[in-house]
């Protein structure tokens, strides 16, 4: 009561800004089902939380925060965690390639230049992207992946599944690739001129002060932040003025029975207090 007394809050409902709307109204949930692996992991996860609830582990050997960290990378992709791990067919990054590669196909056929953000604080670039990933045993053999570092990583994956789809390599950018401002600025032009079709970048990186909206017709959340600002950060980058489409698509991607589905439940609370305190 005190803050409202003090505050002018003024939200995006109130303002009615011209912005594009979600596509038919909602925001697009794909659901990925989770294979034996993760379901053996998860169960593992179950196991060690037992025992630490128990009060027999030390806490430098194992405790709920690590736990906690590694789950989210599970629900994400099970390379993360172990990059011999199998890739799963109806795994959450598949699904991610299968609904860009659609929404640069619509594009097409719509006649527009069509942009796409996807987003993820996970699994962020090990190292530069190069066409010997597209090696069909690039991502089976665990010495190959000593390259970048022995680890599996989300970003160059996607460009890897994106390319062999038809998307053409230097059509698609990590915001990771732009070490300097003035690098920053010509890969933003290069979004809004339509040069670039799909730039990967994290919350941090690719949130505020980045303007790429003018032909964005969708964007990606592979990953939920802690936040829900990040949310809206992400989202600020393509539901503002400026963008020339009347809709956006906005996916969110969930791994059943993971971590993934506790992630978008406790942002949704967060921003519920928020939202409450915002409004009276």
């Amino acid at each position: 009561i005190i803050f409202r007394e003090v505050a002018d809050v003024q939200t995006k409902d109130m303002l009615a800004l011209p912005v594009p709307a979600l596509r038919e109204g909602k925001y697009i949930i794909v659901e990925s089902e989770p294979d034996w692996y993760v379901k053996q992991v998860m169960e593992e996860f179950v196991a060690r939380a037992e025992r630490i609830r128990g009060g027999g582990v030390d806490p430098t050997e194992d405790n709920f925060l690590k736990i906690t960290h590694e789950a989210r990378l599970l629900g994400t992709d099970a390379r993360l965690l172990d990059a011999a791990a199998p890739n799963s067919v109806d795994g959450k990054l598949n699904k991610v390639v299968e609904n860009v590669f659609y929404e640069y196909e619509r594009a097409d056929r719509e006649g527009k230049i069509g942009c796409q953000l996807i987003f993820s604080d996970i699994g962020t670039p090990k190292g530069s992207w190069s066409e010997d990933m597209l090696s069909e045993d690039y991502w089976k053999q665990t010495a190959t992946l000593e390259k970048t570092g022995g680890e599996f990583d989300v970003y160059n994956y996607l460009k890897t599944e994106l390319v062999k789809r038809g998307i053409p390599a230097d059509e698609i950018a990590f915001i990771h690739d732009a070490k300097s401002d003035a690098q920053r600025d010509v890969l933003f032009k290069d979004m809004r001129s339509g040069k670039k079709k799909v730039l990967i970048g994290s919350t941090d990186k690719c949130g505020t002060g980045v303007n790429v909206q003018t032909h964005l017709v969708a964007m990606h959340h592979v990953d939920c932040p802690w936040k829900p600002s990040s949310i809206e950060q992400r989202e600020g980058r393509g539901i503002r003025q400026g963008n020339e489409n009347k809709e956006v698509a906005v996916y969110r991607y969930v791994t059943k029975g993971t971590f993934d589905a506790y992630s978008w439940s406790l942002v949704e609370n967060k921003q519920r207090f928020i939202s409450q305190v915002m409004t009276s």
